[in-house]
């Protein structure tokens, strides 16, 4: 992936496929950053990776209170969510370069991580209004100030 891709969808089944999609293209060892506001679909866009990985996407639900949920499928998917994590330190303390072993880890608020994950795949939703969603998807190489300084 040299440049960005950009796709739209209009719906969550439309999000919801293209993290299927996405997830065909994953290797075992890949960080997904998610970034996006509140209800922009990152939890729906998960699904999608789950889906994607062998894993029931009936599952995945968002794991804002319990900060790290893993799922089974023909390649394990941990979903992460840094939303109430204000510190860099609370961060590291999470040990998330571990949880890539064997796997993919899909990483919500992403923006919170305190240094970039070199070699990870990017994805940046946009609400555009409604149901639609534009979505902006690239790999991790060098400084990106996406993430904080923390």
């Amino acid at each position: 992936m040299a440049s960005p891709e950009i796709f739209t969808t209009h719906s969550e089944q439309e999000t919801f496929a293209l993290g299927e999609k996405v997830a065909a293209a994953l290797q075992p060892g890949i960080f997904v950053l998610l970034h996006g506001d509140l209800g922009a679909g990152k939890t729906s866009f998960v699904r999608g990776l789950a889906a994607g990985l062998g894993a029931n996407p009936d599952d995945v639900s968002s794991p804002t209170f319990v900060l790290i949920q893993h799922y089974k499928g023909r390649v394990p998917l941990v979903h992460v969510d840094l939303y109430r994590l204000e510190s860099g330190a609370a961060v590291d303390d999470l040990g998330l370069e571990e949880l890539a072993d064997g796997g993919i880890v899909a990483i919500e608020w992403a923006e919170r991580l305190p240094r970039p994950l070199e070699g990870s795949v990017i994805v940046k939703i946009d609400d555009l209004g409604g149901d639609a969603r534009r979505f902006t998807i690239s790999e991790k190489m060098g400084s990106d100030p996406l993430y904080s300084d923390r």
